[in-house]
C-alpha cells in the first residue's frame, strides 16, 4: 500500500511529504484504511513503529471533513490525546504540528514541570486538538478551562503505560465525561493488549478493530539482540569494553533507579566517557536540555531510567545496553524500541548479572525467542579508574540504604551456548 492510494485530503498528503513519510509501516497499513472508514482501533505497537503518525492521519483527516461546530464560551476542543507522560506530550505535539502543519487546525499541549498560568492561558483560544497528561487535563477540567463536550476523536496513547503508573482512575474520569463512544472516534494503542487494556476498550470505545502483532513482532526485526553474563563487580569493565568496541554517536543506556543511573554516569564520566543521566526527578527544563544535547549529537551516552522509554522520539539511536533488565518484561521491549526506528539498523546489549537474571526467562517468554548470548573475552574488560575513598564510602552507605548486599561472583549464572 502507498499513501497515494488513500484517500486523503490534500492538507494531510502535504504535512505527509513534510515528514518525509514514503511509505506505510506496518500498524499503518494496517490501521489507516479501517481508522479512515470512521471505526475505533486498539493496535498493539511499541514505540518507532509509526503509530503515531497513523493515528494522526485519521484525526486530521476526520477533523477536515467534519464541519467545525460553532464556538462556546468555554475551550471544546474537536480532539483529545492523553498520553501518560510530559515527554511524550511534547514529542506528541511536535508530530502534530509537523503531520498538520497544512491544515490550519490549532494544536495545544499541557502538561506538568512548565509554566501553569501560560498553559491556562493558551487554553483560552479556540482549540482543535487538545494533548496532555491526565493530572492536568484534569486540573483545568475541575477549573472549567476547557469542555470535552465536543472531543469528536480520542487517542488514548501508551495505554499500558497507564495502567503502570496509576493513570488509570485519571483516564476513567475524563473518558466519562466525554460524548458517549458510537457519538466518537477512538483509537487506544498499547505495547500490549492485556486483559486490563482490553476492558478499558470495551468500557470506553465502540467496538474496536484490534490491531495486534505476535510475539516476535514486539522486537524490531531490524535489531540485534544479545547478552552478556558478567558479575556486577565487572560490570563497568565490561561496559567500557562495549562502548571502545562498538563506538556509535548515541548510547543509551538503561538502569532500573534513578541512583544507579547517577553513580553510573559519575563512573563513565571518571573514566572519559561524557555521559548524562535523565531521570524521574529533573525538572522540565533539564530534562528537555538533556533529551535535546542528546537528540541534537552532542551528548554521546545517556543513561536513562525507564521514564525516558516510552514514547521518545530519538532517531539514530545505535545502541540501547541495558545495565539492569527491566523489573517488569515489557518494558523490555519499549526500552529496545528506541534503537532501530523507522527501519533502520540497532544493537541492544543486556548485562545480566547475579541479580537481573531471575528476570530473563519473563523476557524472552514475552518476546517468544531466546536472546544470544556472547561470552566476553578478557581483552573486552577494561581497566577501571576506581573511585576515591570517599566515592567509595558514600556508595556503601547508598547500598546500606536500599538494602542491597556486596556483589558476589564475576560470571553470574551461566547458560549454555546455543
Amino acid at each position: 500500500m502507498r499513501f497515494q492510494d488513500l484517500d486523503l485530503p490534500a492538507p494531510v498528503f502535504q504535512g505527509i511529504g513534510a515528514a518525509g513519510f514514503e511509505v506505510p509501516t506496518p500498524i499503518q497499513e494496517a490501521a489507516l484504511p479501517v481508522a479512515l472508514k470512521g471505526k475505533d482501533v486498539a493496535g498493539q505497537s511499541q514505540t518507532g513503529t509509526g503509530k503515531t503518525a497513523a493515528f494522526l492521519i485519521a484525526l486530521f483527516t476526520r477533523l477536515l471533513r467534519t464541519p467545525p461546530p460553532p464556538p462556546g464560551p468555554t475551550t471544546a476542543p474537536r480532539a483529545l490525546i492523553i498520553a501518560p507522560t510530559r515527554e511524550l506530550v511534547v514529542q506528541l505535539e511536535a508530530d502534530a504540528r509537523l503531520l498538520g502543519r497544512f491544515t490550519g487546525l490549532r494544536i495545544v499541549a499541557v502538561y506538568g514541570g512548565v509554566d501553569y498560568a501560560r498553559q491556562r492561558e493558551a487554553l483560552h483560544q479556540p482549540t482543535d486538538l487538545l494533548v496532555g497528561t491526565p493530572g492536568r487535563l484534569i486540573d483545568y477540567l475541575k477549573q472549567r478551562v476547557w469542555s470535552p463536550a465536543r472531543v469528536e476523536v480520542l487517542v488514548i496513547d501508551e495505554a499500558d503505560r497507564m495502567f503502570d503508573m496509576g493513570f488509570i482512575a485519571d483516564i476513567r474520569y475524563l473518558c466519562r465525561r466525554l460524548p458517549p463512544p458510537e457519538r466518537r472516534q477512538s483509537f487506544l494503542f498499547s505495547a500490549t493488549l492485556s486483559f486490563r487494556v482490553l476492558e478499558l476498550t470495551w468500557e470506553f470505545m465502540n467496538n474496536p478493530t484490534q490491531i495486534t502483532v505476535s510475539g516476535r513482532q514486539l522486537t524490531v526485526e531490524q535489531v540485534e539482540q544479545l547478552l552478556y553474563h558478567v558479575g556486577r563487580h565487572e560490570k563497568l569493565r565490561l561496559l567500557l569494553g562495549l562502548l571502545a568496541r562498538e563506538g556509535g554517536e548515541r548510547v543509551l543506556i538503561f538502569t532500573n533507579t534513578r541512583a544507579e543511573a547517577a553513580r553510573l554516569v559519575e563512573r563513565l564520566r571518571r573514566n572519559g566517557r561524557e555521559a548524562r543521566a535523565l531521570t524521574g526527578d529533573l525538572d522540565q527544563r533539564q530534562r528537555l536540555r538533556t533529551l535535546a544535547a542528546f537528540k541534537e549529537g552532542r551528548l554521546p551516552i545517556l543513561v536513562a531510567t525507564d521514564v525516558a522509554s516510552r514514547g521518545l522520539h530519538i532517531e539514530a539511536v545505535s545502541h540501547v545496553i541495558n545495565w539492569d533488565l527491566p523489573q517488569d518484561a515489557e518494558d523490555y521491549v519499549h526500552r529496545i524500541g528506541r534503537t532501530a526506528r523507522a527501519g533502520a539498523a540497532g544493537k541492544a546489549i543486556s548485562l545480566v548479572d547475579e541479580r537481573s537474571a531471575f528476570g530473563l526467562e519473563a523476557v524472552e517468554r514475552l518476546i517468544g525467542q531466546r536472546i544470544r548470548v556472547e561470552w566476553a573475552e578478557d581483552d573486552l574488560f577494561l581497566p577501571e579508574v576506581r573511585p576515591t575513598a570517599e566515592e567509595r564510602r558514600r556508595f556503601a552507605e547508598e547500598r546500606t540504604a536500599r538494602g542491597h548486599p556486596r556483589d558476589r561472583g564475576r560470571g553470574g549464572p551461566r547458560r549454555s551456548r546455543r
